[in-house]
């Protein structure tokens, strides 16, 4: 047994037990090389099912969607397609561009949550008090994104983050629309497949063959979320096995090959501080960040309507961990807690 197994084991066992979590399943990474790579699964894909959870089963993520959104801009950036500092409004159609003479929002702004776009397009909130059985962004599409972002009115350049789901759901579209195809596809064309993510994707055109958990809120099984135009902010499904592969890539990019390897490295540089000092809270492409006993901490969370997700790893230290589990986000956050807690010993 390894010994981030042994962590994983300690940290994530009792949350089926003490935190009523049905299922959980984790990757965890420690070390120059593939000595220390592990998988941990617990509890079932359903409450009450006799069918385990495994290293292949497709869990929601959420927000944890961001940074391969972010990844995908870097990449197609490292391949001359876009810029970071190109304006939205050069990849919009007329009809999507904001109305007014406002300062304008940046690919890379977008990125990092500083374009000061608003958390959500406003009649999302609507879909949110109808609590629609597939989630508030079923149905949304391109058209009504583009819609709510030729409304949006900018009072400023950019300033501190501001955390905005509506921004990677634009970001998402944006670069569907410069690679003319759509979001799902053109992730996993781009990122999912050439990092060898073959359980994971965007449904519908992205959706894992493989068997899914079903998530679940106050204990009661929930239907999975669509998001559709939202997809670049929260779409993506995937299994502990290719988030493996995935934190494999983040704290050794020169496995993934060009034009990912570049790629990846530049999700990991700070754009924007949020402290006077240089180890204090900083935001980079999607990935909070921060430098920590001197290693550099870079992390996201996610959750959906039945289930949570986290992502962290260090560059530095070449140590990472995700887990997944299928229940929504609850109150004191025990599965988030565990997750950071196996990320500090993993790290060391």
């Amino acid at each position: 047994m390894s010994a981030s197994f042994a962590l994983a084991g300690k940290h994530l066992c009792a949350l089926l037990t003490e935190a009523g979590v049905p299922g959980v399943a984790a990757a965890a990474i420690h070390g120059p090389g593939a000595a220390d790579e592990t998988l941990f699964t617990a509890g079932h894909l359903k409450r009450g099912s006799p069918e385990s959870v495994d290293t292949r089963t497709a869990f929601e993520t959420g927000s944890v969607t961001k940074p391969l959104t972010a990844l995908l801009l870097a990449e197609m950036a490292v391949r001359g397609e876009v810029n970071l500092t190109d304006p939205v409004t050069r990849h919009l159609p007329p009809h999507a561009r904001p109305r007014r003479d406002d300062p304008p929002i940046t690919l890379g702004e977008l990125a990092t949550h500083t374009g000061g776009t608003p958390r959500l397009p406003r009649e999302i909130y609507c879909r949110m008090a109808m609590r629609r059985s597939a989630g508030p962004y079923a149905g949304y599409t391109r058209a009504d994104l583009y819609r709510a972002t030729a409304r949006i009115r900018r009072r400023r350049a950019a300033g501190p983050p501001r955390y905005s789901t509506f921004g990677f759901a634009l970001l998402g579209e944006v670069l569907a629309e410069v690679a003319g195809t759509g979001y799902p596809q053109l992730l996993a064309e781009r990122v999912l497949r050439p990092l060898g993510m073959a359980d994971s994707g965007v449904p519908p055109a992205g959706d894992p063959a493989t068997r899914a958990a079903t998530g679940h809120r106050r204990g009661r099984p929930v239907p999975p979320w669509r998001f559709d135009a939202i997809a670049g902010a929260g779409g993506l499904r995937a299994s502990a096995a290719d988030l493996l592969s995935y934190l494999r890539a983040q704290v050794r990019p020169e496995e993934a090959g060009w034009p990912l390897a570049e790629a990846v490295l530049a999700t990991h540089v700070p754009r924007y501080s949020m402290a006077a000092s240089a180890e204090g809270p900083a935001m980079a492409l999607a990935w909070g960040h921060r430098v920590t006993r001197g290693h550099t901490l870079l992390w996201h969370t996610g959750g959906t309507g039945g289930f949570t997700a986290f992502v962290g790893f260090s560059p530095t230290a070449q140590a990472g961990v995700a887990v997944l589990a299928n229940v929504t986000p609850t109150r004191g956050q025990p599965v988030l807690r565990a997750a950071r807690r196996l990320l500090r010993e993993v790290v060391g």
